[in-house]
């Protein structure tokens, strides 16, 4: 691989939605590259959440996170996308007929571009409290990695959205106890996995937010509470506390790039162009009304960019592509074995 190519796709983010992109890419025979900040592929499925259950995805009753990423890539195999890791694109900068993209190890050129960074860089949001950086390195956890940390523990977790209550429910049956605790009286998750958990073993708390971590120094023994319009406390004991608040994303670059955004993502027609002609975007990170951010909807949206890259490099294909079904003969070598 040379950095000098010139690529008819370069797509920035390597996440779920940039995998399935480069495997549809593949179908239509586009020489393409991924360029991704972490030094993985999966985004922050593989780095933050490969333990944790996916519900949302179509033929998966459920998959997990990890077992998601790898199928992903079993899917790109065939074909050959050139792949950078930990390697952050700093600019973009259009010239005649292709761009050139300046990153922190060197520059790479191409026809086009599809964005796919999610929420671009994220940070999780802190606890703060007495001693909570202390804990940080021992107690206090942001993301789950493995399940087993948590066998036969008392876990509490913080946190109202759809991850909190995800993490309570898949380690209901994996910990001693799990409690959750929200500051409002109503969940901002999927109502079914909100009856789910009120149905289950987990024990739930609202509203109430934490104000003291107590413990040895070394370890956290217990949370007290304190309700959030109230005075009234409570503790529980604690071996390990997840805190669930959420993440803050950076896409601040994209503006940079004189992209058009709308709250940090940027904004795409229903084919997912954006406002530079040969720039695209999909997943997390576009928008438009009515939009919904979900995998699933990525994996809708990356064949929709690729389609429109094929007849922005030629105008007189057609955007339909053929069904993956008549293409089976073609590349049936590619997928002799689907298991």
């Amino acid at each position: 691989m040379q950095a000098h190519e010139l690529y008819d796709v370069i797509i920035i983010g390597g996440g779920p939605t940039g995998m399935f992109s480069a495997f549809y890419a593949g179908m239509r025979e586009l020489k393409t590259k991924i360029i991704e900040t972490l030094p993985v592929l999966g985004g922050q499925i593989e780095v933050m959440y490969p333990e944790k259950n996916i519900f949302d995805i179509g033929a998966f009753p459920y998959i997990k996170g990890s077992d998601l990423i790898q199928q992903l890539s079993k899917q790109m195999a065939p074909f050959e996308t050139d792949i950078c890791l930990e390697e952050n694109v700093l600019e973009v900068i259009k010239k005649e007929d292709y761009f050139l993209l300046k990153t922190n190890k060197g520059i790479h050129y191409a026809k086009t571009i599809l964005i796919t960074t999610g929420q671009g860089s994220f940070d999780p949001r802190k606890l703060t409290l007495e001693h909570n950086e202390q804990y940080e390195k021992t107690d206090i956890h942001y993301y789950v990695k493995e399940l087993k940390t948590y066998q036969d523990k008392n876990v509490v977790i913080c946190g109202g959205g759809d991850s909190a209550v995800d993490w309570a429910l898949t380690l209901k049956d994996v910990a001693k106890s799990v409690s959750i605790v929200h500051r409002r009286n109503k969940f901002r998750a999927l109502e079914a996995s909100v009856t789910l958990m009120k149905d289950s073993t987990v024990d739930i708390f609202t509203p109430y937010r934490p104000i003291e971590l107590l413990g040895d120094g070394e370890k956290i023994q217990e949370v007290r509470f304190q309700e959030t319009r109230g005075k009234q406390t409570f503790t529980l004991p604690t071996d390990y506390l997840i805190v669930s608040y959420g993440f803050i994303s950076d896409n601040r670059q994209l503006e940079e790039w004189g992209l058009e955004t709308e709250h940090a993502s940027v904004k795409v027609s229903q084919r997912m162009e954006t406002n530079i002609p040969g720039i695209y975007a999909a997943g997390d990170v576009a928008t438009y009304d009515g939009k919904v951010k979900l995998i699933a909807t990525g994996f809708g949206e990356a064949p929709t960019a690729i389609n429109s890259i094929i007849q922005y490099l030629n105008p007189e294909s057609f955007i339909q592509a053929p069904l993956s079904a008549d293409m089976a003969e073609k590349f049936s070598d590619h997928f002799s074995d689907p298991n």
